[in-house]
C-alpha cells in the first residue's frame, strides 16, 4: 500500500515509517498539515495525468507519486490541524481512506461526524506499532466503515441530532 502520514513528532513519524516499510508498504511523511495537503494534491495531479495519458503510462518505479491508499493524520498538528486536512482531502476525494491517530479519540470521532459528515478510522495514542499496521492492513473493518458512511450519507440531508450521533457512535463501538 501507498501511505501518507502526517505526524509532527519526528521520532514518532520515523517509527511509523520504519514499521510500515518492513511490511512492504511505501510511506511518505509530512511533518505538518500544510505539507500533507501539498503532497496529497501533488499525488492527485500525477494520478489524473497518468489516467489521461494511458499510452504514456510510466513504469511502476516512475509512478511512485500517484494516489495514496491510506492517509494517517495526527489530529493536532502545526500549520493546519488534522480535521482541516481531512476536510480538504475528502473534498478532493470523498472516497479517500483516512485514519486519525489521536490522543483525543472521542473529540476526534465527534468532530469527524459533525464536521466531515464522514466516519473515519481512529487509533488512540499512545499505541503499539503493530496496532497501526493491523488497522491499515485490515480490509474487513474498513469495508464495514464504508457501509456506515453510506448510512451517514443518507442522514446528511438532515442536521444530525445528538441522539443520531449517539446511535452512530454506538454502531462504531460495535465494530471493535
Amino acid at each position: 500500500m501507498r501511505i501518507l502520514i502526517a505526524e509532527d513528532e519526528m521520532d514518532t513519524a520515523i517509527q511509523y515509517k520504519i514499521a510500515l516499510e518492513e511490511r512492504n508498504h511505501e510511506v511518505i511523511l509530512a511533518m505538518d498539515g500544510e505539507v500533507c495537503l501539498r503532497l496529497y494534491k501533488e499525488g492527485l495531479r500525477r494520478h489524473a495525468y497518468y489516467k489521461q495519458n494511458e499510452e504514456n503510462k510510466p513504469t511502476s518505479h516512475e509512478c511512485v507519486d500517484s494516489m495514496f491508499d491510506v492517509v494517517v493524520l495526527d489530529y493536532r498538528m502545526p500549520k493546519e490541524n488534522g480535521m482541516n486536512v481531512a476536510k480538504e482531502i475528502l473534498r478532493l476525494n470523498p472516497h479517500q481512506r483516512l485514519i486519525f491517530a489521536s490522543a483525543y479519540v472521542k473529540e476526534t470521532l465527534f468532530d469527524s461526524i459533525r464536521q466531515l459528515r464522514h466516519v473515519v478510522e481512529l487509533i488512540q495514542k499512545p499505541f503499539e506499532l503493530d496496532m497501526l499496521i493491523n488497522i491499515i492492513e485490515d480490509e474487513t473493518s474498513y469495508k464495514k466503515l464504508q457501509e456506515l458512511n453510506e448510512y451517514l450519507k443518507e442522514l446528511n440531508e438532515f442536521d444530525l441530532t445528538q441522539e443520531q450521533v449517539k446511535d452512530l457512535l454506538e454502531s462504531i463501538e460495535r465494530l471493535r
